[in-house]
């Protein structure tokens, strides 16, 4: 069996079915929580829980190299990054690391 969203293979009982769609539990939970890059309320989480850690939030290896790519080019346009890094940006959003802009009329992701 082939998950129709990001064709991997899976066993029948590990499938789900969403809106007539056989999906992976990955994809599934994907369709039903997407990672949304403006979310007051994550912000809010995000700040709360560095302000408790002395040392901050630690990012993950993709968010670290997210951040660097980032450190190096100056921004990218957020359609160049992946979509299976859209979480990551999410969340890197929250805790205030990236954020949105405007450079040359075009919309980038750059560093907070």
């Amino acid at each position: 069996m082939e998950c129709d969203k990001c064709k991997a293979i899976i066993n029948e009982e590990e499938s789900k079915e969403l809106h007539g769609r056989i999906l992976c539990e990955d994809c599934y939970m994907d369709s039903l929580s997407p990672a949304r890059m403006c979310d007051p309320w994550a912000v809010y989480s995000a700040k709360s829980l560095m302000d408790k850690n002395e040392s901050g939030l630690e990012v993950n290896e993709i968010q670290a190299k997210i951040l660097r790519i980032l450190e190096e080019t100056g921004g990218k346009e957020p359609g160049t990054i992946a979509d299976d890094l859209e979480r990551e940006l999410a969340a890197l959003r929250h805790m205030e690391k990236v954020r949105g802009a405007l450079k040359d009329g075009k919309k980038i992701i750059c560093l907070w």
